[in-house]
């Protein structure tokens, strides 16, 4: 991937944290975590296709009020890759969040929970496949081992829960949703020219105008509603925490360590919504709570050790 010339700037503390990725990997998470948190919490506040038209509303006028010149310069480097900017964008947030949020219609939070899983699974096979990036012995058993701890917190920790799921619609869209973005993660790894944040703003822009469309169809199917005065609350944090900053130092980390790497992370997701659940909405902790993040975290240290062994 060519450097930008922000991406090349002088060392400042500032640039000492964005060069930490794995730093920027639980940041994103933990806001990740928080966005599932308030997503539940928008339930009727917001309707989602209002929620995420707005979101990305509100991005694009936070980057043009803090980033405006740094977006003019990048500008033209966007405008020369715009169809994979409009396809990366209409596929990672778009269509990703359609897809999720129908699924969650269909399944239930158990199914949602454990398919999430299967998202870095599939980067590292993407990965595989696309750029010839190896899957050690120590990748694919942290792999396994974080997977497992999803299992643990999906099923509460009483794992004959999943002798009675029923795989139905909404499992599949889930698993395309999780392609989707799979392949999100991937593309970020061609991104050239353009700063991380003109890029975001492109990334943005697509997925604002992808997703007027679907607001028109929950509008003409009667299902829009906009926000309440908490509804505002829950948006206006949604959109400049999990899907600005958050973004942004998603995209940071590909770039640093690549996404298959990067993309193990995305199972602290579910770990972090449901401790967040905990503090934030009283939910009961429970021991597997514990045990899950503890799998989690092991199987992450297990395949980075072995990516770093071998340089990957």
């Amino acid at each position: 991937m060519t450097a930008s010339p922000a991406d090349r700037a002088p060392a400042s503390p500032a640039r000492g944290l964005i060069d930490r990725p794995y730093l920027l990997l639980v940041f994103t998470m933990l806001a990740w975590g928080g966005n599932a948190v308030a997503g539940r919490m928008a339930v009727g506040e917001v309707s989602p296709m209002v929620l995420t038209s707005i979101r990305w509303g509100v991005v694009l006028a936070l980057l043009g009020i803090l980033y405006r010149g740094r977006i003019l310069d990048g500008w033209p480097s966007m405008r020369r890759q715009w169809k994979a900017v409009l396809a990366m964008g209409a596929c990672g947030y778009t269509f990703f969040n359609a897809l999720y949020f129908t699924a969650a219609h269909h399944t239930t939070a158990v199914n949602l929970s454990i398919i999430q899983g299967a998202l870095p699974v599939f980067v590292l096979l993407g990965a595989l496949a696309i750029f010839r990036t190896p899957i050690r012995t120590g990748q694919a058993l942290g792999m396994a081992v974080t997977l497992a701890g999803i299992v643990v917190v999906a099923s509460k920790g009483h794992l004959e829960t999943l002798a009675a799921l029923r795989f139905n619609v909404g499992d599949l869209l889930m698993l395309g949703a999780c392609a989707l973005y799979a392949g999100f993660t991937l593309a970020l790894r061609g991104r050239q020219g353009a700063s991380g944040v003109a890029f975001f703003t492109g990334l943005a822009l697509a997925a604002f105008a992808t997703s007027l469309p679907l607001l028109a169809y929950e509008a003409a199917t009667g299902t829009l509603m906009w926000p309440t005065l908490k509804g505002w609350a829950l948006l206006t944090y949604i959109a400049v925490i999990p899907t600005a900053f958050a973004q942004m130092a998603f995209m940071r980390a590909v770039a640093l360590i690549g996404p298959g790497r990067a993309g193990l992370f995305i199972n602290l997701v579910p770990i972090f919504g449901a401790l967040m659940a905990v503090v934030i909405l009283r939910e009961p902790f429970g021991m597997y709570h514990g045990v899950a993040l503890a799998m989690v975290l092991v199987g992450i240290l297990l395949a980075e050790r072995s990516a770093l062994k071998r340089g990957a």
